[in-house]
């Protein structure tokens, strides 16, 4: 299921990356409840699907040939932004902290977008010198996220799961 769009799997990465910081300043200049609602939530879903095709497909195929630590790094960004998104979705507007919560998860989503995409030493700069077939990895990251975006329009997607956080008290 190929997409001429999207050259390859780090192509397809960048555009959801695009995609949730428009989605981020639309947020930033929404007024009214609704809106706003409307607004937080859809950054919600596709963080979500961004999120599950990175952690399903896309970061496993890289394990043991970038460093680990920037994998695991990824993998603890992406908990924290869960938690928030959590949060967001289960929320209201009118809730104490809602716009704080969609405006610091805008502040880690750009950090973690920043370190994928830093020229020569970011994730995708590495991931770039291996031997992993970036139009493969593209093909499955498309046909999961399209099985996802179908979930969301028909069932709604489940509560983001945190991976490598234990948000279990001690």
């Amino acid at each position: 299921m190929p997409d001429q769009e999207f050259s390859d799997a780090i192509a397809l990465l960048k555009a959801d990356h695009r995609t949730v910081e428009e989605l981020f300043e639309k947020f930033e200049k929404a007024s009214g409840s609704s809106n706003k609602k409307t607004i937080a939530d859809r950054i919600c879903t596709e963080l979500k699907i961004h999120t599950t095709i990175e952690e399903e497909i896309f970061y496993p195929a890289f394990r043991g040939k970038i460093e680990d630590d920037t994998l695991d790094e990824a993998y603890v960004e992406h908990d924290g932004a869960k938690v928030l998104v959590n949060d967001i979705v289960a929320g209201s507007p009118e809730d104490d902290f809602f716009d704080a919560k969609v405006k610091v998860l805008s502040e880690e989503i750009k950090h973690h977008v920043r370190e994928e995409e830093m020229r020569s030493e970011g994730m995708f700069a590495q991931c770039r010198e291996t031997d992993v077939d970036l139009v493969a990895l593209r093909d499955a990251m498309l046909a999961r996220k399209q099985e996802l975006m179908q979930q969301a329009k028909s069932a709604g997607l489940p509560p983001a799961e945190p991976r490598a956080v234990n948000l279990q008290p001690a």
